[in-house]
């Protein structure tokens, strides 16, 4: 479930002009308005302290931030004001602090500017002056400086920068608050021996302020054996709807998609649906070894349709236990650009790409083409056999996030943005894609290595790098950009 940011908004100024220069005091609540629309404009709830121009309006204001629970709070800078007016309004929530340095006019008419013109806009006056306040209190804040509003000519550009910086702020509160309000599902455990993948979940409790719910195959087996008829037989029309099927490649473990198999995934599919709706899920991250074809090894191997399904409708699902790639997934997710489950291939060093993917649940949305199910005789290095999932992701611009943790404790995000290119892949019944990143494939996988990643990453569509760093300041997590 994606939720909108909810924005603490406030502008300041100083109460000693509005007496002294008629008119100033309305012009800038104007002002405010315009930013206050333009933000609800970007799918934000705003919560408005309106214009705060003294100490005591300012404690209101930190009051109001904090009962409404907003996820960033935005100061407007109409004209100069003093810090110690303005700290008390953002002291009390503890959120990160936007400030927006937005002067209405790209330059003032010098020789004809009396002193309320240029009070109208000198909101640079005091910008400074909130900074060392911040600072020193130990605020995280993030200044943007530009446009208030589109200018003629090459001064223009300060509007669309200063602006495409603010919705990035806004998209990246959205996603810290879907994050914040998630509950993600551990079903199973982690893939033994893949010591990258081990996580402490106090640690993503007490970091991402997120729900681990721990869940037993016990759960998932009672919603399986509950599917009727009617849910299965709607499932794999829905399934017939969104997937083509592969006939057996040049792969020795290739096999036919039978009846049998499909019903089977279908039936999977229903439980998952139940699973995720009774323990309102928002992901999933899932691992079963089983044992000798037992019940459980069965389930457990039938797991990847389904769970491409939820991906796929914004219930990232990732395979083999990896709880941290799940939570990179979600944030792509949020963001709007996919996020499927993925890890490195191959180097090619021809037409020098990686080549990446995974046998795991895909992101089926972001596919290029309709996606591909492959019936296949066995999982390498898993337990069972069935249908797994192809697809190539589609080709343009691309990001691959991935949330690691560090010898410290602390959880960190590592990404790299690139271009997926058309052309050949292996056709065996997993995502594939060719992705040419800024570095040469040796250099890059140096660099990306030397960050401590894990080996999973989600792979989204469009450059989400702008996004991904608003969102770690937001976070409080590290954040390492290759390229």
């Amino acid at each position: 479930m994606t939720y909108p940011a909810r924005i603490g908004l406030f502008g300041i100024g100083l109460a000693a002009y509005w007496p002294q220069f008629e008119g100033l005091r309305e012009r800038l609540e104007g002002y405010q308005r315009q930013v206050e629309a333009r933000i609800v404009e970007m799918g934000a709830e705003v919560v408005s302290a309106g214009l705060v121009d003294d100490a005591p309006k300012a404690r209101h204001a930190g009051d109001l931030f904090t009962r409404e629970n907003v996820d960033l709070i935005v100061c407007y800078v109409g004209t100069y004001a003093t810090s110690s007016q303005v700290l008390p309004a953002v002291q009390r929530r503890k959120v990160p602090v936007l400030v927006l340095n937005l002067q209405p006019t790209p330059a003032l008419e010098y020789l004809d500017t009396d002193t309320a013109e240029w009070l109208a806009n000198c909101c640079a006056c005091c910008v400074p002056e909130i900074s060392n306040a911040f600072a020193r209190s130990g605020i995280q804040f993030n200044v943007v400086s530009g446009l208030l509003s589109p200018a003629a000519g090459k001064a223009n550009r300060y509007f669309e920068r200063a602006w495409e910086e603010i919705e990035n702020w806004v998209s990246a509160a959205g996603v810290l608050r879907s994050v914040q309000s998630s509950r993600v599902g551990f079903l199973g455990h982690t893939y033994p021996g893949m010591l990258d993948m081990y996580s402490d979940f106090t640690m993503l409790h007490a970091q991402l302020g997120t729900h681990i719910e721990v869940l037993e195959m016990d759960d998932l087996q009672v919603r399986v054996d509950a599917a009727s008829p009617k849910e299965i037989t709607s499932k794999v029309e829905e399934i017939r709807n969104i997937f083509d099927f592969a006939e057996p490649g040049r792969d020795t473990i290739s096999m036919p998609v039978t009846d049998e198999a499909l019903i089977w995934s279908a039936r999977v599919a229903c439980g998952l649906d139940r699973l995720v709706a009774d323990f309102d899920l928002q992901g999933l991250t899932y691992y079963y070894r089983g044992l000798n074809g037992n019940a459980f090894e069965e389930l457990g191997a039938s797991l990847i349709v389904g769970n491409s399904l939820l991906t796929a409708r914004g219930i990232p699902a990732s395979g083999e236990g990896d709880l941290k790639t799940c939570f990179a997934m979600m944030m792509m997710d949020r963001f709007g650009a996919g996020g499927s489950y993925t890890e490195f291939y191959a180097m090619d060093f021809v037409d020098e790409f990686v080549l990446m993917g995974h046998d795991g649940p895909g992101h089926v949305a972001i596919s290029d083409e309709k996606p591909l199910l492959r019936g296949l005789g066995l999982y390498h290095g898993k337990r069972g056999y069935g249908i797994s999932v192809e697809f190539n992701v589609k080709t343009g611009p691309v990001t691959i996030l991935g949330l690691s943790q560090t010898a410290h404790g602390r959880l960190k995000l590592i990404a790299a943005e690139g271009e997926s290119l058309p052309g050949d892949t292996m056709q065996i019944g997993n995502t594939n894609s060719r992705i040419l990143f800024k570095h040469d494939p040796a250099t890059f996988m140096d660099r990306w290595c030397a960050e401590g990643p894990t080996h999973h990453v989600a792979l989204g569509v469009g450059h989400q790098v702008g996004r991904i760093t608003k969102l770690a300041r937001l976070l409080n997590l590290e954040l390492a950009v290759i390229g």
